[in-house]
């Protein structure tokens, strides 16, 4: 099995996933899952014209290989409630990334965030009920220590959702 790194190395409270080279039928699988994530092993197996097994191993080897994220990434957070989103950019101490990055996790609003190469060093995607919690989220960000500060941004509309398709379809291209 061929091996390519993915991420950053551990040391600095990042971590480093190997992730194993995809096969053709592989991506037959991804892409068939993008197009139906609900359809069952049987009915991937029919249309991939594969055995019900190979389906289920490779489900199982793509799982445990980390390919799949987790199932909160499909659920709309307008539907929660929160219907404004926010793209806040943290400029911190460097030496106190690991704090600032526990901080985070501890504000339910920040669904998700990135360290940065430029002048800022995080990228946080903030959602809340209204303008108003995002001006308390705001704060909540600027009292971690180590945080100088923040400019955020709200999003008007998203332009280009979510999607993996075509990256699927570009590697199957590739091999």
């Amino acid at each position: 099995m061929t091996t390519q790194a993915s991420g950053l190395a551990e040391g600095r409270g990042l971590t480093l996933r190997i992730m194993r080279t995809l096969d053709s039928t592989d991506l037959r699988l991804l892409l068939a899952l993008t197009a139906s994530p609900r359809a069952t092993t049987v009915a991937l197996a029919e249309q991939l014209k594969l055995s019900r097994n190979t389906v289920q191993a490779r489900l199982a080897s793509l799982e445990a290989s980390g390919a799949f994220l987790s199932f909160e990434r499909c659920i709309d957070q307008a539907a929660l409630g929160y219907p404004l989103t926010a793209f806040t950019t943290i400029h911190a101490h460097q030496q106190q990334l690991a704090t600032i990055t526990h901080a985070l996790l501890e504000i339910p609003q920040v669904v998700q965030a990135h360290g940065l190469s430029g002048p800022s060093d995080i990228m946080a995607k903030i959602v809340c009920r209204s303008a108003e919690e995002l001006f308390e989220v705001n704060a909540q960000l600027l009292a971690i220590p180590g945080v100088e500060r923040t400019e955020t941004a709200l999003a008007i509309s998203e332009l280009v959702p979510y999607r993996i398709a075509p990256l699927i379809r570009e590697a199957a291209r590739e091999l």
